[in-house]
């Protein structure tokens, strides 16, 4: 029976234990062969922990490891390195501080390699590390999640600019280290501006958006097909391989390259065999849902970003997008080279409904604690079935779900909001302030069999709603679509906390 690494990040252990690993060799030997200083971003549960692991155990020549893999009689398993394997994730900085996690961190690999540290400062206890252990060849250094000190205090700046602080000294020791140094590959989610942190390290590769390795973590179509052969077989689903890709498929690291799965996803539904969202295990940050909450942010279609913006985390002038890109909810989709600008999207159905689930919680005050999927079933059901008292009923509930203490409803955004968060949780086509010749409409959402056009109205009446989305045309441009067109307008109260209101017209 084949066993799943889900959650072991251990190549040893993996190899030993006989569990799957997908060769991912030939790319690591391409890496480490054409370039000695890298930086790589990928959202969390993507395998960067793994590449490093793998790394390691090449550098330290451990052959054994590698029978029957891509790089197992192409490397010269004589010529062995040192290697410095750094894991913030697993340093006490939230207890000692980032600084005497890190010398804690040096005392104990200095011991593992028997040697004796004079040095107390803690970058100057790194450049004393490296200088000695390359007494033995020189250093492999492998640095992983070397922003979670940073990442995990977004909301405390003055911490935010304590521990960058700390790592600017950290990492400047690099900068004269080049004749000690075989590799330093420093893996992370987000890609803070270099001047922020690696200001010294000129040389530094940043490999995040790049061709050739692009698929290093992550699974391929064909590693998917060849490494699940006896799944995909067993499970006898019709249409398998169409749905895994709408599932989990779509990431991309660049234009044109292939795009990958999501490793954690892949092996998760392998070992389950159901269709199931298995990127809300992963955390959705509450921090990031929040401030797109406070900037009013819900919208993430067609979006349109530079290359210089796209690769940088400003902790002073926070911008969502950028963030939503490392973590995995927005992915490359494509690439305008006249505009120099790269078009971003969702990257498959499980990432939009762990993002807009938690979207719509977080707007009705209920993030969180609470999902979003269990009240809106109903509303879903309504709108394909062209049930508009039902779909009315489902509104109001949805409403009425908001807590009393966090009732905001001074415009009528956050109807907007909130009707476009509960159509997209429910998987519909829906757009909202869509413009047309004379005006905007609120939302237009879209069935196998419907048109629905929406106007919202605060404190108004139903009647300036209706009689708007006909005035201003909002269905004129889907007159030869075959499909019903319902126009509704609907207005709340925000005394009642609750729908006024509503009238339905039939668009001819």
């Amino acid at each position: 029976m084949k066993k799943y690494p889900i959650g072991l990040q251990d190549f040893e252990k993996i190899r030993e234990g006989g569990y799957l690993y997908i060769d991912k060799t030939q790319l690591i030997y391409n890496l480490i062969e054409s370039g000695e200083y890298y930086f790589l971003s990928r959202p969390r549960r993507f395998g960067k922990s793994l590449l490093l692991s793998t790394i390691k155990e090449i550098f330290e020549g451990n052959k054994k490891l590698f029978e029957g893999l891509w790089i197992y009689d192409r490397w010269n398993w004589e010529q062995k390195h040192p290697v410095i394997h750094l894991r913030f994730s697993q340093m006490a900085y939230k207890d000692l501080g980032l600084s005497e996690a890190i010398s804690k961190e040096l005392d104990f690999l200095a011991e593992e390699f028997a040697i004796q540290l004079t040095e107390t400062n803690y970058a100057l206890k790194f450049r004393e590390l490296i200088r000695k252990t390359a007494i033995n060849g020189r250093v492999v250094i492998l640095i992983d999640e070397y922003d979670k000190p940073i990442t995990d205090y977004l909301d405390d700046i003055k911490k935010v600019e304590e521990n960058r602080a700390i790592f600017k000294n950290f990492y400047s020791v690099l900068k004269d280290a080049d004749a000690y140094i075989r590799l330093l590959l420093i893996t992370g989610v987000s890609r803070f501006t270099k001047v922020s942190i690696f200001s010294d390290l000129n040389n530094l590769n940043d490999i995040t958006i790049h061709r050739k390795h692009a698929t290093i973590v992550g699974i391929t179509q064909q590693e998917l097909e060849s490494n699940f052969a006896e799944e995909i077989i067993e499970i006898q689903q019709p249409d398998l391989l169409s749905k895994l890709k709408y599932w989990y498929n779509g990431y991309a690291w660049h234009e044109n390259a292939e795009r990958v799965y999501n490793p954690f996803s892949i092996l998760k539904f392998m070992d389950g065999q159901d269709f199931r969202n298995y990127w809300y295990q992963t955390g959705t940050p509450t921090w990031l849902v929040n401030h797109m909450k406070e900037k009013g942010e819900f919208q993430l279609e067609d979006l349109h970003i530079s290359d210089i913006a796209l690769g940088n985390l400003n902790v002073e002038e926070f911008s969502s997008v950028p963030v939503l890109f490392q973590t995995g909810y927005l992915t490359i989709k494509g690439y305008n080279i006249n505009t120099e600008l790269y078009e971003l999207s969702y990257p498959n159905k499980e990432v939009e409904d762990s993002l807009n689930d938690a979207l719509l919680s977080a707007y009705r005050n209920v993030y969180p604690a609470n999902d979003s999927i269990g009240v809106t079933t109903d509303l879903g059901k309504a709108l394909k079935s062209n049930n508009v008292p039902q779909m009315i009923r489902s509104l109001d509930a949805l409403i009425s779900t908001i807590p009393y203490d966090h009732w905001k409803a001074e415009s009528e955004s956050i109807f907007h909001i909130i009707v476009h968060l509960s159509f997209k949780r429910l998987g519909l086509d829906v757009h909202s302030e869509v413009h047309s010749s004379k005006g905007r409409c609120d939302t237009l959402v879209f069935t196998d069999q419907y048109i629905y056009a929406l106007e919202l109205k605060l404190n108004s009446s139903a009647k300036i709603a209706l009689d708007q989305i006909f005035d201003k045309g909002y269905l004129r441009p889907y007159q030869s679509d075959q499909r019903k067109k319902i126009a509704i307008g609907i207005s709340f109260s925000s005394e009642k906390r609750s729908v006024e209101e509503f009238l339905i017209k039939e668009s001819e």
